[in-house]
């Protein structure tokens, strides 16, 4: 009986140690699209017209701020472009394996993300309806 509840703890502590808080200051480094997925990679010119759609970007650094009462920012638009979601704070719901962008009236899930890899310094996640889009995040101070 000793043992059984030895094991039980093990297995909830572990779970525990494995969970990581993605509350804080995340910056967007990286961003990969469908569009790069559907063309074809050995072509220069879809090469250039890549390099040159990623040019246009933004300058200044894409970060999101999650804080602990289920709220967040962006500095720019980063997660969702749609017209009805035109405020840079945001609800949100995490779970540990996905995220979720809620509507800040109705509480309705406005965009899913599933997270592939969450660490103390790395979030990577990928657009539950789009799995060719992937966005790769670091925490900042």
């Amino acid at each position: 009986m000793k043992t059984i509840v030895c094991i039980i703890i093990l297995i909830s502590s572990n779970m525990v140690c494995r969970a990581q808080s993605i509350v804080g200051r995340w910056q967007l480094i990286k961003e990969s699209s469908c569009v790069e997925d559907e063309l074809s990679p050995d072509d220069v010119e879809t090469e250039e017209l890549i390099n040159d759609m990623k040019s246009n970007s933004a300058a200044s650094p894409q970060i999101l701020e999650f804080k602990d009462n289920n709220t967040g920012t962006e500095s720019t638009k980063i997660i969702s472009r749609k017209k009805s979601y035109n405020s840079k704070g945001f609800l949100y719901r995490f779970d540990g394996d996905g995220l979720y962008f809620l509507d800040k009236k109705s509480r309705t899930i406005i965009e899913g993300f599933t997270v592939e890899k969450l660490e103390a310094d790395s979030l990577i996640i990928t657009n539950s309806a789009r799995v060719c889009e992937t966005k790769i995040f670091v925490r900042i101070k």
